[in-house]
């Protein structure tokens, strides 16, 4: 049976980031292409590509995600698509997300206050939540490989 790996779709070669580009990593593809991948972004489905740009921001004491331009929170529709994936893929192997993103990063996600100044870099939204699910051994960015 083929390790099950989920894998930032834009890591991939998809083109479902917020500016309509890709950021494929060949050295992933290369470390997968013997395992079932399972591409995965929660926002180009609820979004759309292109798509306004959203940020972590730190409301009220908690992580919000908030669009660049037009301040609207999406938190609570983020969360449910990343959950509905997540209860299709409970038996993943491992999970190589997106680093800096809002959904993926993994420890390296700008957090940002009201006035868009990073106040420390944490994990995007995507990332606590499959950190709530898989061992965190099972977790890594596209960093690991390059």
């Amino acid at each position: 049976m083929k390790k099950k790996v989920i894998i930032s779709a834009c890591l991939l070669g998809e083109y479902c980031r917020y500016d309509g580009k890709t950021k494929a990593v060949d050295a992933v593809i290369n470390k997968f292409k013997d395992c079932e991948i399972i591409p995965f972004c929660p926002e180009a489905p609820l979004f759309g590509t292109p798509r306004e740009r959203i940020n972590v921001v730190l409301v009220d004491n908690k992580n919000r995600i908030i669009t660049d331009e037009t301040n609207i929170d999406v938190t609570q529709k983020l969360k449910e698509e990343i959950a509905s994936f997540l209860e299709k893929y409970l038996d993943a192997d491992e999970v190589i997300l997106k680093s800096k993103s809002p959904s993926c990063g993994l420890g390296t996600t700008p957090i940002l206050d009201k006035d868009k100044n990073i106040l420390e870099y944490g994990n995007g939204l995507a990332a606590d939540m499959f950190l709530k699910q898989f061992p965190k051994s099972f977790i890594k960015d596209e960093n690991e490989y390059i």
